[in-house]
């Protein structure tokens, strides 16, 4: 983190000079014409190293003394930081805005933390840079073996409790924030009515972004016909992770679940289980979960409801074999 990044400024007619990090500009004259030819070149500061000095400056625990890159996405590179004290950071950077990256990430996080059911990061900081941005957690060593009962339980407990945000608590369905959905933005408006926003805005949203017109066509049938699929249930605004798969959970070794990287937003506690075909979700999960929430009638016509949209996301994400399975989807649903 500390070493020295160069900087080379064309010099018009005059070749590369080259600069230590740290000047924020330089400015080189042409020694070949009469006028003269001003170039400033910015440094391009590494958010990595913008979150350690944040690190240092605020949270009391003295320099950094190791860290190290902890792997890659393709919106995020992540690294770990060791500080004097032996605390350790989780820090994550793109070269996108934080509002657009990590804000509503952290939103999510401050939101199931304050749930005070299951263990999630808490989230410091979320910064821009010249160059990017990042955001600051807590690294949680994750080594232990996973009690799928344990998991089940601690996910009821966190949809079954009071919602952090007034809207939320009032009955709206939403986020105080846009975030995203691996590289997809999505839109959390505060609604009314969970199906109109489920419709508009998840739906609807990932509909438009495919352009595909046999998606459309299908895709409006079904929306029609979409509160068919809602009728006599109690659906109660729920901080939702938004985003559960494996690579988004893991173990501490207490044994305590941990769930991070999240898509939050307050909705119907089924719409959790969208991405269950990435999960591996077992019947001893299932069993734990259900003994604290019973499935209420229509629960696996609504299951497929919610997996349409995240088989949208992958398809507009990855393209593939994503295509053919929300097509399955729209062509049962609309066939019934």
């Amino acid at each position: 983190l500390r070493e020295k990044t160069m900087i080379i400024a064309w010099c018009y007619g005059s070749g590369p000079w080259v600069f230590p990090s740290g000047f924020r500009e330089r400015r080189c004259l042409s020694w070949q014409s009469r006028k003269l030819n001003l170039t400033l070149m910015a440094v391009r500061v590494n958010p990595m190293d913008e979150a350690v000095r944040w690190i240092e400056a605020h949270l009391d625990e003295g320099k950094a003394r190791r860290s190290e890159a902890a792997g890659a996405s393709g919106w995020a590179s992540m690294g770990k930081v060791e500080m004097d004290s032996g605390k350790r950071f989780f820090v994550k950077t793109s070269g996108r805005p934080a509002e657009a990256m990590f804000l509503g990430e952290a939103e999510g996080l401050r939101a199931m933390h304050a749930t005070r059911t299951i263990t999630v990061p808490n989230a410091y900081h979320v910064a821009d840079t010249d160059n990017g941005s990042y955001i600051i957690m807590d690294y949680l060593d994750m080594r232990g073996r996973c009690d799928a009962a344990l998991l089940g339980r601690r996910l009821a407990e966190m949809h079954l409790a009071q919602p952090s945000a007034a809207e939320a608590r009032s009955g709206q369905f939403g986020f105080p924030v846009k975030n995203t959905i691996g590289g997809t933005p999505q839109p959390n408006p505060w609604t009314d009515n969970w199906v109109d926003f489920f419709r508009e805005h998840r739906l609807g949203f990932q509909l438009r972004l495919a352009r595909d017109t046999t998606l459309s066509e299908l895709g409006k049938k079904l929306m029609r016909k979409l509160d068919q699929y809602f009728v006599d249930i109690d659906i109660q605004p729920a901080i939702l992770h938004g985003d559960l798969w494996s690579g988004n959970m893991g173990v501490l070794d207490s044994g305590e679940p941990v769930i991070f990287d999240p898509a939050s937003y307050y909705g119907h506690h089924e719409a959790e289980f969208g991405m269950s075909w990435c999960a591996g979700f077992g019947s001893d999960f299932h069993q734990a979960y259900h003994d604290i929430i019973p499935r209420a009638p229509g629960f696996e016509d609504r299951h497929r409801i919610y997996q349409l949209y995240h088989y949208l996301n992958h398809y507009n994400l990855f393209g593939g074999g994503y295509y053919n399975s929300a097509l399955s989807i729209l062509q049962s649903l609309t066939n019934e």
